[in-house]
């Protein structure tokens, strides 16, 4: 019978510029020799599983208990942590996940001298944050959707692939026939964004991804600030993309059509948006 792969790491590289860091030196200053501790027992606990934990309500009290640090400090040096980046905030305020690029970066770096020696990759999935040029060629990633899905032997180039989103298997993958973002980032921000949007107001019509995807290409040309709008989307609950400065629309997105020789009529779009996913009608709506 197979030895079970192990995911996590026996040990992991530690840089020895790590106290030069201006983030660790501000964690130092404000929390003293506990917030160090904290951020290096939690980096164990993550290598530990593999790239990420995922924690609950009690996650701080155990830490307390273990380190003997009182709870509030060790509740404010976690969102220290998250706040400066040192964990990705988005995923730990979506599904109370603590991971970051860095920590992925590392991670691969630990497992690749153990990967050689596997024709078998890693699959990793929705927490998977590096994009597809800094992923490692023994990684399979389920998000990304470039490729054909055959992967080819770890001496060649890396073949990741594109299969269903691990997250929940849901049908917003399997109904997306519209064009994915070429930039991989972006196009992992906008499936992330969809499940929660999904998840807050019902099922998705491919001509309403289609629509969102049209939608954010008229605020930004740029991948960077795309990418921020729609990670600020996605930690809102939004239904729709804003523009990053001033929170509202360009002009002209999103009004009434009134040309040509139409009247103009008022349209509960709230209401005809629901009849669309399917979701029954309020009270009011009869208008």
């Amino acid at each position: 019978m197979a030895r079970p792969r192990l995911k996590g790491l026996l040990y992991f590289p530690f840089d020895i510029d790590f106290f030069e860091d201006n983030k660790i030196r501000i964690l130092k200053a404000r929390y003293k020799s506990d917030g160090v501790l904290i951020y290096l027992f939690l980096l164990c606990e993550i290598y530990r599983q593999g790239y990420y934990i995922k924690v609950d309500d009690d996650f701080e009290y155990i830490i307390s208990d273990e380190l003997g640090i009182d709870q509030n400090k060790v509740k404010q040096v976690l969102n220290f942590l998250l706040k400066r980046s040192l964990f990705d905030n988005t995923l730990f305020s979506l599904d109370k996940v603590l991971t970051s690029a860095g920590i992925q970066r590392r991670y691969q770096l630990g497992i690749k001298e153990r990967m050689r020696k596997s024709r078998t990759p890693l699959e990793v999935g929705r927490y998977w944050l590096l994009n597809e040029e800094d992923t490692e060629p023994f990684i399979k990633c389920t998000l990304f959707e470039e490729n054909s899905g055959k992967y080819k032997d770890f001496s060649g180039k890396n073949s990741l692939n594109s299969e269903k989103n691990d997250t929940k298997k849901s049908k917003v993958n399997n109904k997306n026939n519209n064009i994915a973002f070429q930039h991989p980032e972006l196009e992992q921000a906008f499936q992330m964004y969809l499940l929660v949007r999904e998840h807050n107001y019902g099922e998705i019509l491919p001509e309403q991804i289609q629509a969102l995807r049209d939608d954010l290409k008229t605020l930004s040309d740029k991948a960077e600030e795309q990418i921020a709008i729609v990670k600020k989307a996605t930690a809102g609950g939004y239904k729709g993309f804003y523009e990053l400065k001033t929170g509202k629309r360009k002009p002209g997105s999103g009004q009434k059509n009134k040309a040509n020789n139409f009247s103009g009529r008022d349209y509960n779009m709230e209401k005809l948006e629901r009849g669309l996913l399917g979701v029954p009608e309020k009270e009011g709506d009869a208008k």
